[in-house]
This record gives structure tokens, sequence and C-alpha cells, in this order.
């Protein structure tokens, strides 16, 4: 088990590339993300009950001292939900972009990471190997550890993987179901 001062260090790191990440951002970026955290909150709904509501007692001529300025079917209305439902997707689709982009380089950190770890393992089973050998263990023929020792290659393992992997060839799109 790695010592609390190596795990603190650990974090310490990560909260330092995330911080590093979040200080990155443009200004565009940064109320798109506003933007996108708001839209999905309590708050967000209970304000466009209270508007609609409003809205559609107000031009029912159902408040007394205010003229109808939208009647039905509220034309008005649907041009203006319409126009935030367009800039609210922009900016959620804004964040979710910028969020992806940040997720593959954690990815790439992440690949690096373990052909790094890989390699050191497999660097520990040729010295292990070695030492057997010196000692003329009968382990040290192991045929498995000899395959454990050789270099891991990306690229030839995805390309087992693309060719292992079942594939939907089906280029017709899944039939509706009507019922």
């Amino acid at each position: 088990m790695q010592s609390s001062s190596t795990i603190q260090k650990n974090i310490d790191e990560i909260s330092r590339l995330e911080d590093e990440a979040l200080q990155s951002r443009s200004a565009a970026e940064r109320f798109g993300d506003f933007v996108a955290r708001q839209a999905g909150r309590l708050w967000f709904i209970a304000l466009h009950i209270v508007w609609f509501s409003s809205w559609a007692l107000i031009n029912a001529g159902m408040i007394p001292g205010l003229k109808p300025f939208d009647l039905f079917p509220y034309p008005f209305l649907t041009l203006v939900v319409s126009l935030e439902a367009i800039f609210l997707s922009l900016f959620i689709l804004m964040s979710q972009n910028r969020a992806s982009v940040q997720a593959d380089h954690r990815a790439h950190l992440d690949l690096q990471i373990n052909l790094l770890a890989e390699h050191e393992s497999s660097k520990t089973l040729e010295l292990v190997k070695a030492l057997c050998e010196h000692h003329g263990l009968a382990c040290s023929q192991d045929p498995e550890v000899a395959e454990l020792i050789a270099r891991t290659k990306p690229a030839e393992i995805l390309r087992a993987l693309k060719s292992s992997l079942p594939t939907d060839n089906n280029d017709e799109p899944p039939p509706m179901i009507i019922s």
C-alpha cells in the first residue's frame, strides 16, 4: 500500500491539473459551463413553471389589470421558448465538447501511465527471471513469463480487438415498432 504522503502527492497533482484545466477555459467556455450547470438545477425548472403559468394566466385574461398580449396559441411565447431552447442547446453542446476534450486528455494520460506501469512490470519480471536463471530455478523457463516480459504493442492489441469485437454491419436503421 502506498504511503499517505504518496497518496497526498498524487491528490495534489490531480488537483493541480484539474485547476489548470479550469483556469485555461476562455470566457465563453466559462459562461457556457455556467449556463449548462444552471439549466440542470431545480430553480431553473421552477422558474420556467412560474414563467409559463404566469404567461398563460395573463394571456387568458385571468389576472385583473393586466391586458393579454399574446393570445392563445401563444405565438410569441413559442418564439421566445424556441430561441431559448436553441441557445441553451448550444451552450450545453459547447460545455460537453469542452468536457469531451478534457476527458480525451485524461484518457491519453491514463494510457501513458498504464504503458509506463506495464513497462515497469515487464522490466521487473525480466529481473526476477534473471535471478531465477542465476539460481537455476525451473520457473525461469516458464513460457508465460517469457510472454509477459515481451513489450506490449498497443497498436497490435487495438487491431486484434477491432477484428475480434462484434460489429453491427447492417447499414439499415433498425425497424420501427408501430403499435
